[in-house]
């Protein structure tokens, strides 16, 4: 008999603004304009543009479950991320000046492994992006309390080839961080 997995428990889903369909599509149409070059585009842009960005919202999706942000994004290629909520350092909330205009705002995800160059995903038009934030930040705080006040997993005993072992790696780290120090 074939077990099927369990869906984890869904906590909140993220409702994405319509209005960020004609952000993206405002956006484009200032790249295009900027360039020169694209102004005689911009018809076929505001005529293939307004399918993209309304395809491209339908496959946006943004889920709290206890332990994890699931994020789905992507029109051509398909992207899911999962990201532990323990692994969250931050979630920023950018606002532009045309953002401002279509009144909507980005959320950025952060976790420990994120590079410099920015944030690990990023999302435009969820409404109520507060207070989305906020419960994320919520659900990863209180997860992280549980964390904190579960007792402690008993070590393994130690025997003396252990011992032996340990001070050898010891030994051999000194060694490398010594040399290290060396050739800066």
């Amino acid at each position: 008999m074939i077990m099927k997995p369990t869906q984890p428990e869904i906590i909140q889903q993220a409702v994405f603004n319509p209005k960020v369909k004609n952000y993206w599509l405002m956006g484009g149409t200032i790249t295009l304009f900027v360039t020169l070059i694209g102004i005689p585009l911009l018809p076929i842009w505001w005529l293939l543009g307004m399918w993209v960005t309304g395809r491209y919202l339908d496959h946006m999706d943004c889920t709290l479950t206890r332990r994890s942000l699931i994020v789905r994004k992507g029109l051509f290629v398909r992207v899911e991320k999962t990201i532990p909520l323990d692994k969250i350092t931050d979630l920023g909330m950018i606002q532009g000046p045309l953002m401002r205009a279509f009144g909507i705002h980005a959320i950025s995800i952060e976790t420990a492994g994120s590079t410099s160059e920015g944030a690990l995903v990023k999302l435009h038009g969820i409404v109520d992006v507060e207070k989305f934030r906020d419960r994320v930040l919520e659900q990863r705080d209180g997860m992280m309390e549980k964390a904190d006040t579960a007792p402690a997993p008993s070590r393994p005993a130690v025997s003396s080839g252990d011992v032996v072992a340990d001070s050898r790696v010891v030994d051999l780290l000194t060694e490398i961080r010594d040399e290290l120090r060396k050739s800066q």
